[in-house]
């Protein structure tokens, strides 16, 4: 299938006519294309968005509301559909995109399309000056929004919703590795009865169309989710010219267990936090530190549960672990592991390619654990971004701390234990964003979503979401 890109309501070829193969990660063929789009396509785009933005950021809360809402019935009706297409184009397990993937992207445009109507104003009385100040909290304009190929569609949605909630009209650009499912959102927005120019989406690679988006001189805030070394460029660009920016980037998350956890609910789970969505996930617990009088146990426990996951092709009910995106990202994933292997890490398991029957050319990894004794080394330091996990054992609550926070990201950390103490003191000190404590990935949208060091810049979701896609202005009347 052709992927066309979306500007002013409908669907048009790239105008350079450049376009890229898309291609299958079960089975490693091309099965269509998109634009490599230009300059000129994301300048018409930016025209569309600018001549859309009067009407759209005066629209009334209510339409605005209603208008999200149908989009988000719209996607509930079609999901099927939206689950297949993210399970092909990204590999991931199908199971996986119709319980998680296509529901949540759903539910960005309920929770946005509510939230917005509770989005209020502040008010201060100054006493003693005869003296109101009001807040308006108004539309920027022509914002960006450029998304990331792990969780496609549910992470291009969790941008897009709180944009247009907030009246801004949007160039959006989805990865050019897992177009499909935002292509096809276009057709949704239509149904909806989403105005022209209000979402526009340019399709290509990111030192094309992203390069145009990010330099362009008038898109004047840009939410970006993707890799550090892409959002210090972004930031490179964006920064001396005055731009918004919201940028959510890597991570090297740990997950600490300690000897007094509910112990099968933490398996249970760190095996889900390991391995889901191929471990493509930022937010997965790459580094797992185990307190070393339950060390042993653990190791032979999790390497069992590990051994029982199933690689295989996305479609199937009995698959738990897909293909990984793309050929590259699987050889990226392969050098890891070997050099796992250099710096004295032990291979538990797995650490080979996996050959699916019928689909021999799919990218295909085994789940694999690494044992290893230090945490400087390069796996424990580098997001690795793939099925890979490296355990190891600790004997102090000092000396876990001082290692979960020894990287350069801080994004998400996982806290398993029943000491409230212990959790009151190691929630204050680790170094990230989000801390789950006996859980993981139990997410509620109104929270704020982001990371420090590394990890990124700003926060996304609730009212955080909704602040960043707008501008403050105060106004002072002496009465």
């Amino acid at each position: 299938m052709n992927i066309q890109n979306y500007i002013n309501g409908q669907f048009h070829n790239p105008s350079s006519n450049n376009w890229i193969d898309n291609y299958n990660p079960s089975n490693g063929e091309v099965y269509g294309r998109i634009p490599n789009s230009s300059k000129d396509d994301v300048e018409n785009a930016y025209i569309a968005a600018k001549s859309a933005f009067p009407s759209w950021s005066q629209t009334t809360l209510e339409e605005r509301s209603r208008i999200l809402i149908k989009i988000s019935e719209l996607l509930e009706a079609n999901s099927q559909r939206f689950a297949e297409a993210e399970s092909k184009d990204n590999g991931k397990p199908l199971s996986l995109a119709k319980a998680i993937d296509i529901p949540r992207a759903a539910s960005n445009f309920r929770f946005f399309g509510n939230a917005i109507t509770q989005f209020a104003s502040e008010s201060h009385e100054s006493i003693g000056q005869d003296a109101i100040n009001y807040t308006l909290k108004q539309a920027i304009g022509v914002v960006a929004c450029i998304s990331p190929w792990n969780l496609p569609l549910y992470l291009f949605t969790w941008k897009i919703a709180p944009a247009i909630a907030a009246g801004n009209c949007v160039v959006a650009k989805p990865s050019e590795i897992t177009p499909v499912t935002a292509y096809l959102l276009g057709e949704i927005c239509n149904e909806a009865g989403l105005p022209k120019g209000v979402l526009n989406i340019v399709h290509g690679l990111g030192t094309t169309t992203g390069q145009a988006i990010i330099e362009h001189p008038d898109i004047k805030a840009i939410s970006f989710t993707g890799g550090t070394a892409t959002g210090a460029h972004i930031a490179k660009i964006a920064a001396p010219m005055f731009k918004k920016l919201s940028l959510e980037l890597g991570g090297k998350n740990p997950n600490i267990i300690f000897a007094d956890c509910d112990y099968n609910d933490m398996l249970e789970t760190t095996v889900r936090s390991s391995f889901a969505n191929q471990g493509q996930i930022c937010l997965c617990g790459s580094r797992i530190f185990v307190e070393a009088s339950i060390y042993e146990t653990f190791k032979t426990d999790f390497i069992k549960k590990v051994k029982q996951l199933k690689v295989g092709h996305p479609s199937k009910t009995s698959t738990n672990i897909g293909a990984l995106v793309s050929k590259p990202h699987l050889e990226k994933v392969m050098q890891y592991i070997n050099i796992a292997k250099e710096d004295n890490g032990t291979i538990l398991y797995g650490g080979n390619k996996v050959i699916v029957k019928g689909y021999e050319n799919g990218y295909y990894l085994e789940p694999t654990v690494i044992e290893v004794s230090t945490d400087e080394c390069k796996v424990n330091q580098e997001e690795i971004f793939g099925p890979v996990v490296t355990i190891m054992p600790f004997n102090s609550e000092d000396d876990v701390l001082q290692m979960a926070n020894k990287v350069k990201y801080g994004l998400s950390a996982t806290l398993w234990t029943n000491n409230l103490k212990r959790t009151m003191r190691m929630s204050n000190q680790l170094q990230s964003g989000i801390v789950w404590v006996n859980t993981w990935m139990l997410r509620d949208l109104r929270t704020p979503f982001g990371g420090i060091k590394n990890s990124g810049i700003g926060r996304e979701g609730g009212f955080e979401a909704l602040r960043f896609f707008t501008e403050a202005k105060n106004v002072c009347i002496k009465y």
